[in-house]
């Protein structure tokens, strides 16, 4: 066998991780060639950087949802650290497009939402129901792709939360609000950059100075409960390479689509077809009737809801070539209790804050928009709640 195999070949007896990495083969190039074909070859390649993004996120388990825990509950702050590198390599190449409004000759634009209210309660609540569902948004897609089956319940509420926000979305809306404050364009990208850098090395401070206090030294630059390292895809990736990985595709989904990374608008699109498939009349509410286009649109033509099919795939290949994949469909009545609960909170919270994890603090941070500052403390104190919530529910 050569030494490839053995790095990234899926573990001896495996036959669900082989059978794994077949569908996700199958699908996988099957979907590419739909696209490439149908849409372009644009199209296909934001379905490609879905697949990479899915690997890279299961490889790294690169969640925010377990590292916060960690660091809420234990002072491990490796987790931390790592998204706040991931924020200034973002950050780095992001900022001088927003400056110029153009990336390689295209057009492009960052997510910056108003800092507000809404944004405040929505991700209060989608902090909580990061603890309760057992994920974030790219969390929940690539748990679910890897085999989690306690994350299908969290997925399949986080959309029926998403559809049920946008019919309340008006109400937040107009609750008192700063408008849109984007850093790059107050400050210029230079001092935006300074300023923005400085805040994450704060805050990788602070971590580090809270692990060392608690702990006499830093436990480990790995993943928080995961000391071993293993090659390629085999096993378990430093933070850095999730952190460096991640940033370079968003900004390659920046460049190809001319619009950052998002998850959970994608969500809703699925949500709402759904509904409407069964008759609901979504039609009638105001957000559906500006936005009616999602319910009839493609769902392997629009970017994020084909990017999210590209991670979840991506992860079923990931899980598959690590040896992992092995679903289990025994879920304690608590875990799948909290699963609905805080899918629910997941899209509701989503909805309220103008997205999530990856659309306001990751996309939205790196667009220099101040939202997903906002964003970032209101969801560490939910997910603070979410944690003391959690033995209720026998998690």
């Amino acid at each position: 066998m050569s030494r490839l195999a053995v790095l990234i070949g899926p573990r001896p007896g495996t036959a669900k991780s082989r059978l794994a990495i077949r569908l996700a083969a199958i699908f996988g190039t099957y979907i590419l060639f739909y696209t490439a074909t149908e849409f372009g070859m644009r199209t296909a390649g934001l379905f490609a950087i879905g697949l990479a993004l899915g690997g890279v996120l299961y490889a790294a388990s690169f969640g925010f949802t377990g590292s916060w825990r960690a660091f809420l509950t234990e002072g491990k702050g490796a987790g931390v650290r790592g998204q706040m590198l991931m924020l200034a390599l973002a950050c780095l190449l992001f900022f001088p497009a927003m400056e110029a409004r153009e990336l390689f000759g295209r057009d492009v634009y960052g997510f910056v939402h108003p800092v507000g209210m809404s944004v405040a309660v929505g991700a209060f609540i989608f902090g909580v129901g990061m603890q309760l569902g057992g994920a974030c948004a790219s969390g929940t897609l690539f748990t679910v792709g890897g085999g989690n089956s306690r994350m299908v319940i969290t997925l399949l509420f986080f959309i029926i939360g998403s559809v049920i926000g946008t019919l309340h979305l008006d109400w937040w809306l107009s609750l008192p609000s700063l408008g849109r404050i984007s850093i790059v364009r107050e400050f210029g990208a230079v001092n935006a950059l300074a300023l923005a850098l400085s805040f994450f090395a704060a805050i990788a401070a602070l971590s580090y100075w809270i692990e060392k206090r608690r702990h006499g030294r830093l436990i480990s630059h790995a993943r928080a409960g995961d000391e071993t390292r293993h090659p390629l895809l085999r096993g378990a990736w430093p933070w850095v390479w999730g952190a460096v990985a991640l940033a370079l595709l968003n900004f390659a989904t920046l460049a190809l689509s001319g619009g950052p990374w998002g998850v959970t608008s994608g969500f809703v699109t699925w949500g709402g077809q759904a509904a409407d498939a069964l008759g609901l009349p979504l039609a009638e509410s105001d957000y559906w009737r500006r936005n009616a286009w999602r319910l009839e649109a493609d769902l392997l033509q629009n970017k994020t809801s084909l990017m999210n099919i590209g991670i979840m795939i991506g992860a079923l290949a990931a899980a598959g070539l690590a040896g992992k994949y092995s679903p289990s469909f025994r879920i304690g009545l608590g875990p799948a209790a909290a699963a609905i609960i805080g899918g629910l909170m997941l899209g509701y919270g989503a909805r309220l804050a103008f997205g999530c994890n990856i659309g306001s603090f990751f996309s939205g941070t790196a667009s220099g928009s101040l939202h997903g500052v906002l964003w970032l403390f209101c969801a560490l104190a939910g997910n603070f709640l979410g944690v003391k919530l959690r033995p209720l529910f026998r998690l």
